[in-house]
């Protein structure tokens, strides 16, 4: 619902520009559901007021995005412009991001719902399922990114504060 993007599809469309817009539906606008703030229940039928294909993939299954986005690659290789992607899928955490400050605009039976197809677990059950991986492996792998993080988590606590005076170093470096 930003012009910028509006205008952006309008012209990568009348210049048959090679470009693959890729809209994330979580459907929420921040704190809003999409419901509530737009009439369309598919954002991707919007691409067609530009000329463009709309195609609407589930947001979840890897595999199918990868596949959708493959053929919208192909298509703009051959020149026959941009294409739009709605990849319907959920963010588990509020949209501020952070747990305890929680507000209640879910319900939470609609985010177990999502959570019960976290994207994640789902390739990992394809990949297990297709023999292309164990599930011991997975433990493994999750127990590694688990001691990372909280590697990280220790690094940033026992690190000094930056100085205050570097605060615009790098900003605009090239």
């Amino acid at each position: 619902n930003i012009g910028a993007f509006h205008e952006a599809v309008n012209m990568a469309a009348v210049w048959d520009l090679p470009v693959i817009f890729v809209i994330e539906n979580n459907g929420y606008a921040e704190f809003t559901s999409q419901e509530r703030h737009m009439k369309l229940t598919d954002i991707a039928e919007r691409a067609a007021s530009y000329g463009i294909p709309g195609v609407i993939v589930d947001g979840m299954d890897a595999l199918a995005v990868r596949e959708v986005a493959a053929a919208a690659v192909e298509r703009a290789k051959r020149g026959e412009g941009p294409t739009l992607i709605e990849a319907k899928t959920y963010r588990f955490f509020d949209h501020q991001g952070i747990k305890g400050m929680r507000i209640p605009y879910r319900d939470p039976a609609e985010v177990e719902a999502w959570k019960s197809r976290d994207a994640i677990r789902l390739i990992e059950a394809i990949g297990v399922e297709r023999g292309l991986v164990t599930a011991e492996e997975f433990e493994r792998i999750w127990a590694e990114v688990e001691a990372d993080i909280e590697d990280g988590i220790a690094f940033a606590r026992t690190s000094p504060d930056p100085d205050p005076a570097d605060i615009l170093d790098d900003v605009y470096t090239a």
